[in-house]
């Protein structure tokens, strides 16, 4: 990894914040071009009886966010300090490419409903485009080997399949997560948002080292696209964000967590701060906690009853949330809550005192635990 010069070793913090509002105001701006033309090709969504819409609603939304996602690159490469996130590494070329395939995929399976052994090729070619970019791990750390762990030299083989069923597990999971208006887009917003945050912190530590700049122009591009798409799509939504949406997401947090975790410098970062090389993992893991939990409860309840794993059925997470009596908006902004206290919390752990971190997340989870179940109090109490 490269180093900038002494005298250019900043935080471009006004740039990245420069690049999220260019791809927000790019996505705000075509939702409406992609919302006539999902009319005109027929990729609407019809009320189904696990939907909790009621009427026709246009999809491929996901094709505005990729829109705004190229807008905040293309201003990227012509900005003075991350432009150097081009020079240095090919990662912003293979989320470019590798979206682009994603986005196509999903825009498909928004017309035409896709079976699943196609997406899930599509997810894997995707996936595979970001390896063959050069974006995969190298390092994995593991809890044994020494005093505080140790650090796992991947081989291009190990690297690469890691990769993948990294991007395939994310994509899934924002996949089975969009089942309320805005509830995908604000959590790939909280995601991006920590992810990019966090990265911003590695930079002043690394003192301009150039390998934090890409994946958190990754996250910078991919928040400010999911915040374009948010006032479409929060209740009541005047588009689904679709396949193509959801599915860009899921590659795109992983490709910023790969470009972050695998290509690190862990000298730099300190070897003996565990939760500091964590850091880029629990970032994702804790904002990805309710989808991907979402996920295996679903699998395992399908395989339970002899279904496909991948069919579909009205017992997610944000519809038990309903069941209890709340409103579509407040269930989103309940996991809008749980997603953002996990995950900048999994930030804190990396600047802030780790008791003072556990006290604020121990907290901030009663909080939201006891706003959540505030439909069955009141019902107990009558």
């Amino acid at each position: 990894m490269g180093q900038l010069p002494a005298s250019s070793a900043v935080l471009p913090v006004r740039e990245y914040l420069l690049v999220a509002l260019t791809a927000a105001v790019v996505t705000f701006l075509l939702v409406g071009l992609v919302r006539l033309l999902a009319f005109r090709i027929g990729a609407v969504a019809y009320p189904r009886q696990r939907d909790v819409h009621v009427k026709p609603m246009p999809r491929m939304g996901g094709l505005a966010m990729y829109g705004g996602v190229l807008g905040g690159m293309l201003l990227a490469h012509q900005l003075p300090v991350l432009r150097s996130a081009f020079d240095f590494s090919n990662d912003p070329y293979a989320v470019m490419v590798g979206g682009g395939v994603i986005v196509l995929v999903g825009v498909l399976d928004d017309r035409f409903e896709l079976d699943s052994l196609t997406k899930l090729a599509g997810q894997v070619t995707a996936a595979g485009i970001l390896v063959l970019f050069g974006l995969q791990w190298l390092f994995f750390w593991v809890p044994w080997g020494a005093d505080k762990g140790a650090l796992l030299a991947l081989d291009q083989n190990q690297g690469a399949v890691l990769s993948v069923l990294l991007a395939v597990t994310m994509i899934n999971a924002m996949n089975f997560v969009d089942g309320l208006d805005g509830l995908a887009a604000g959590i790939g917003l909280i995601a991006a948002a920590a992810t990019c945050a966090f990265c911003i912190g590695v930079l002043a530590k690394n003192q301009g080292d150039v390998g934090s700049y890409p994946p958190a122009l990754i996250a910078a591009t991919l928040a400010g696209a999911c915040l374009g798409f948010l006032p479409h799509n929060f209740n009541p939504a005047r588009i689904f964000m679709g396949d193509s949406g959801s599915m860009l997401i899921g590659l795109m947090l992983a490709a910023a967590t790969t470009s972050a975790s695998g290509k690190l410098n862990y000298d730099s970062l300190g070897a003996t701060d565990v939760l500091g090389l964590l850091s880029p993992l629990l970032v994702v893991a804790a904002v990805l906690f309710v989808p991907l939990l979402d996920l295996l409860m679903a699998v395992v309840r399908r395989t339970r009853r002899g279904e496909s794993p991948f069919s579909a059925d009205k017992m997610h997470l944000h519809h038990r949330l309903l069941e209890i009596g709340h409103s579509q908006r407040r269930a989103v902004l309940l996991i809008y809550l749980w997603a953002g206290v996990l995950a900048f919390s999994a930030v804190a752990l990396t600047v802030f005192d780790v008791v003072v971190v556990v006290w604020c997340l121990g907290i901030g989870l009663l909080l939201a635990f006891f706003v959540s179940a505030v439909p069955r109090l009141r019902e107990a109490r009558r």
